[in-house]
């Protein structure tokens, strides 16, 4: 009796707080560690890539680079005086680091309501879809992390009137998710 509570219970923690797990920092530089660690990023990210065509590699690095695998993160929030807490810079939240009006651009998108920023699996398949529509819409090729990252971070429009070119600290991190990706892509060929 007392065992059938305790697995009723474990259900109940596990469909609360999603089926994957965060990977610990020790594997965030490789891919295959990460898959190893939990196959349902792998099967989230190997989703996305065949619904949205956008590699796994370059959707993983976009994940690394927004949130370091971290389901819940989010802007530093400011304090006034030292304790009094003020809004945060933005409402990007999540894997992906969505802000509001992209997720929600997303879910009218897919139909995907239920749809929540802290599941890799919706995160994975808004990174994929939020490229299809750059690639869509801008021709930038999906195997293109530069520019998409670029695309992502600043917008389409803002990509389109070239924002990034007076940000230099952009493109340095639109580099770090371009070898990011490379670094993937090449363990991706020796995973199990």
């Amino acid at each position: 009796m007392m065992l059938n509570r305790t697995l009723w219970a474990l259900l109940a923690i596990s469909l609360i707080t999603g089926c994957s797990s965060n990977p610990p920092k020790s594997t965030y530089n490789n891919i295959c560690s990460i898959y190893d660690f939990d196959d349902d990023w792998y099967d989230a990210a190997r989703a996305s890539e065949k619904r949205w065509g956008v590699p796994m590699y370059v959707l993983m690095a976009f994940v690394h680079q927004e949130s370091r695998f971290k389901h819940d993160a989010q802007p530093e929030r400011p304090y006034f005086l030292g304790f009094i807490p003020l809004p945060r810079s933005s409402s990007a939240y999540g894997y992906a680091q969505a802000q509001d009006p992209a997720w929600y651009d997303y879910q009218k998108a897919t139909g995907n309501w239920s749809a929540r920023r802290s599941n890799i699996d919706d995160s994975l398949d808004f990174i994929g879809w939020y490229n299809y529509e750059t690639h869509r819409q801008l021709g930038i090729s999906r195997k293109d992390p530069y520019n998409l990252y670029l695309a992502y971070h600043e917008g389409r429009g803002g990509y389109s009137r070239k924002t990034y070119q007076k940000k230099a600290w952009l493109k340095r991190v639109a580099q770090k998710v371009t070898n990011q990706a490379k670094r993937y892509r090449s363990q991706l060929r020796n995973c199990s």
